[in-house]
C-alpha cells in the first residue's frame, strides 16, 4: 500500500510538561540557588514517599546511579557481575566502570527479563553482584533472584531505569530494600531532563551514595574536605525542581500512559505483532515503552524504513548487549551466547507512545503498520 499523500508526523516519545513544571523551574532560577539548595533534598523526600522507599538519592542520571550501586557492592577488578543482554548498554557498563567483567544471562522469552535459572548457572567463585533489569517496566522474578543472592552472597541491585510505578507482589519497586536505581530522561514516566534517583533501605548506604555523588565529601566536613574518591554524579536544583513538578501529576502520568498501551493493545488484534506480556498476580508493570515483536523472519529494518516514511517513528529496541561493536572487541562476546536475547533483538521494535498520544495518531500507527507487514 502506498504512502497517504498528507503524512503526518507521530514522534517516538514526548514529556508531559505542563505550566506547573515551568513554574517550579521558575522559582529555583529567581532565588539563585542553582545547585545544592533546598531543593534538591525536598525532591528527594517526595521521591522516597512516591515509591515507598526508606531513603532516595538524586543522580545527574540512571548511569551514575548504577555506578554508585558498584561502589555499594564492593565490586572491583577481577568481580564478575551478571546481568541482562536485552537492555540498554549502562546495565552492564556500571561494572566495566569499577574493571570488573560483565556476565550475561539469557532472558526469559515471555517477560524478556533475567531467567533465574540462566542467571544461577552463571554463578561462579568471581561473582560479586547481579544487576537485575525490569525491562520496559515489567518486574524481575525478585523472589528467585533473591534467594540466589543469599545463597551465593551476592549483592543485589536493581536497575528499575524503566519501570517507575510498577510493583512486584503489590509493593512498589523501590521500597523492597535493596538498592534500585530510576532514570528521568525525557523519554521515561517522568522527566528531570537528565536525572536519576537510587532508592534503598539502608541509612548507611544513603549516606555513603550522599558522599559518592558529591565528589566524596562528607557531610560532617567542609566544603574542600573529602573523605573519598567521589564523583560529580549530584542533580542541580533547577532539575529538582522539574521533577517536583513530574511527580505531582505522577499518577495521571501512569494512568494515562496504561490508558494507552490497553487502546494499542485493542488496536492491534487483528496485526501479525506480538504485543507486551500483560501483567498478573505478581507482576503489575509501569509502561516505558510499546514494543512489539514481529513474527520470525520477518524484515524488521525495512519495517522501520517504511514506518519512518509514512511518518511514524520507531526504533529497534534492543540490541543485545554482548553484541555491541566494543563488547565483542573487549570481551569476545559472540553471536549465540545468549539465543532467546538475540532472537528478541531481531525481532522487537517500539512504536510511538507517550502519555498524552491521541487516539487518532495511534490509529494511524497502527493502520500503516498493519500496510507495511500486510
Amino acid at each position: 500500500m502506498s504512502s497517504p499523500t498528507a503524512t503526518r508526523r507521530v514522534p517516538l516519545s514526548a514529556p508531559w510538561i505542563d505550566e506547573r513544571d515551568e513554574e517550579l523551574v521558575l522559582e529555583v532560577l529567581r532565588s539563585g540557588w542553582l545547585s545544592l539548595g533546598p531543593t534538591g533534598p525536598r525532591f528527594e523526600k517526595l521521591f522516597a514517599r512516591a515509591v515507598g522507599a526508606r531513603h532516595a538519592a538524586a543522580v545527574s542520571s540512571g548511569t551514575a546511579g548504577l555506578h554508585l550501586c558498584m561502589r555499594l557492592a564492593g565490586v572491583g577488578p577481577g568481580d564478575e557481575v551478571i546481568t541482562s543482554p536485552y537492555s540498554f548498554v549502562a546495565s552492564a557498563n556500571c561494572a566495566i566502570y569499577e574493571g570488573a567483567t560483565p556476565v550475561f544471562a539469557d532472558i526469559d522469552p515471555r517477560t524478556f527479563n533475567l531467567d533465574p535459572a540462566a542467571v544461577e548457572a552463571a554463578v561462579t567463585e568471581r561473582t560479586r553482584a547481579i544487576v537485575t533489569v525490569d525491562i520496559f517496566g515489567y518486574p524481575a522474578e525478585y523472589d528467585e533472584l533473591r534467594a540466589i543472592c543469599e545463597r551465593h552472597g551476592l549483592v543485589l541491585v536493581e536497575d528499575a531505569c524503566e519501570a517507575l510505578g510498577a510493583r512486584y507482589k503489590g509493593r512498589p519497586l523501590g521500597s523492597h530494600g535493596w538498592p534500585a536505581v530510576f532514570a528521568f530522561y525525557p523519554n521515561k514516566q517522568m522527566t528531570t531532563g537528565e536525572g536519576g534517583a537510587v532508592t534503598t533501605g539502608s541509612a548507611e548506604e544513603h549516606e555513603l551514595l550522599l558522599s559518592l555523588r558529591n565528589q566524596g565529601r562528607l557531610e560532617t566536613s567542609s566544603w574542600l574536605q573529602h573523605g573519598r574518591l567521589g564523583f560529580n554524579y549530584r542533580l542541580d536544583d533547577i532539575s529538582a525542581a522539574l521533577g517536583i513538578g513530574q511527580l505531582e501529576k505522577l499518577d495521571r502520568i501512569l494512568a494515562a500512559r496504561r490508558e494507552i498501551a490497553h487502546r494499542y493493545d485493542e488496536l492491534l488484534t487483528d496485526v501479525d505483532v506480538e504485543t507486551p506480556l500483560a501483567d498478573d498476580a505478581d507482576h503489575e508493570r509501569s509502561w516505558f515503552v510499546y514494543v512489539v515483536k514481529l513474527p520470525r523472519g520477518g524484515d524488521r529494518d525495512g519495517v522501520l524504513a517504511r514506518l519512518a516514511s509514512d511518518g511514524v517513528a520507531g526504533a529497534p529496541y534492543l540490541p543485545s548487549i554482548h553484541l555491541q561493536a566494543y563488547m565483542r572487541e573487549r570481551f569476545g562476546f559472540a553471536q549465540g551466547l545468549c539465543p532467546v536475547s538475540e532472537d528478541c533483538s531481531a525481532r522487537t521494535m517500539a512504536i510511538p507512545f507517550h502519555a498524552r498520544l491521541e487516539r487518532e495518531d495511534q490509529e494511524y500507527v497502527v493502520d500503516r503498520l498493519r500496510a507495511v507487514l500486510g
